[in-house]
């Protein structure tokens, strides 16, 4: 159980003294009562007045005043979705549980919609053509596909802003009207959007050099096509606690061989695998990239982020790997997109 709910929680055989202590000592209206580690049943402000008026005194057992009934989530929810069910059921808290009904973490809507404000600016590049996505792609941008009912490029603007991003920069130029017309100026999805256009394709990370100034914070860059419920302030401390200059976002990436292997010495067969795993770290697509980094961009040009890496680590500049733990789909391929949304 997640250090930080422990405070909200009682065991199933606590008294209504024992829910009302935590509810105040909480402040989040609501107490989680737990049984061998899995959630049994709830009680708010609301239940404990009902309680009262009944009869029941501080020293009576909580558990026949529990709410059995509640809405719970699984640890594969993310933010926005978590936010979507708070919103439609018109409640301020919800219990994430995982496939054993253990209590593992509590989503709040106040901590949703109210993340801290960060100076940092995030850039989406969202101005790719999406060939290999054709034909869907041709009349719709590919960070605009829809993948559980919200365009890609939605779900990364609302997880941005539930991290406290408040500026946040959007490259375009394939059909980029489409993007324009549904996003405005961000004012709509608690956030301000400003648009980086491409006169031409500008490489993997071009839309850099078309910034308005060199931030002053590190920047967070995202590509357009990404589901991914990634921790992006663990992801920023990482990158600030280690002094680089950029972070890249890997994750671990398991290739099965489809056939036997064998290793040879001077010709002799020493070692035989059937159908070995090879495990390689991947780029996401993700990176974080403080102001001094921007000493290798110019204005308006192509930049192969790769290239201008591999120019950082000559120089002997600190770049760092962050791990990714969390879900991430990299949406670009046919195959890839029937993965996001649950196809494969």
């Amino acid at each position: 159980m997640d250090e930080e709910i422990r405070e909200f929680v009682v065991g199933r055989n606590a008294t209504m003294r024992d829910v009302l202590e935590s509810l105040c000592d909480s402040a989040v209206a609501i107490c989680l009562m737990v049984d061998n580690k899995q959630l049994v049943g709830v009680m708010t402000d609301g239940d404990v007045r009902r309680a009262m008026l009944q009869g029941a005194t501080l020293d009576a057992p909580a558990e026949p005043y529990m709410t059995r009934e509640f809405i719970s989530v699984s640890p594969e929810v993310g933010r926005t979705e978590a936010l979507d069910i708070l919103r439609s059921r018109s409640i301020t808290q919800l219990p994430v549980l995982d496939e054993n009904r253990r209590l593992v973490g509590l989503h709040l809507m106040r901590e949703l919609i109210g993340a801290r404000k960060r100076d940092n600016w995030a850039l989406i590049m969202a101005g790719g053509k999406g060939t290999r996505l054709h034909p869907i792609t041709e009349n719709i941008p590919k960070p605009m596909i829809p993948v559980a009912g919200r365009p890609i490029l939605e779900r990364l603007v609302m997880h941005l802003t539930g991290f406290g991003f408040q500026r946040i920069f959007i490259s375009v130029h394939y059909l980029q009207d489409v993007i324009k017309e549904h996003f405005g100026d961000g004012s709509a999805f608690g956030c301000q959007i400003e648009y980086l256009e491409e006169d031409r394709p500008l490489g993997s990370a071009g839309a850099l050099s078309l910034l308005p100034e060199r931030p002053t914070q590190p920047l967070l860059m995202l590509n357009g096509d990404l589901v991914t419920q990634v921790d992006f302030s663990r992801m920023l401390r990482f990158h600030q606690s280690r002094g680089n200059v950029l972070t890249m976002g890997v994750k671990e990436y398991l290739h099965t061989i489809p056939y036997g292997t064998v290793e040879l010495q001077d010709q002799r067969i020493v070692k035989l695998m059937e159908k070995p795993t090879v495990s390689q770290q991947v780029n996401t697509g993700m990176y974080v990239i403080s102001p001094e980094f921007f000493e290798h961009i110019g204005h308006n040009e192509p930049v192969n982020i790769m290239d201008k890496i591999g120019l950082a680590l000559e120089q002997n500049q600190p770049v760092g790997a962050y791990f990714v733990e969390e879900d991430w789909v990299d949406a670009g391929g046919h195959g890839d997109l029937k993965r996001a949304r649950g196809d494969l």
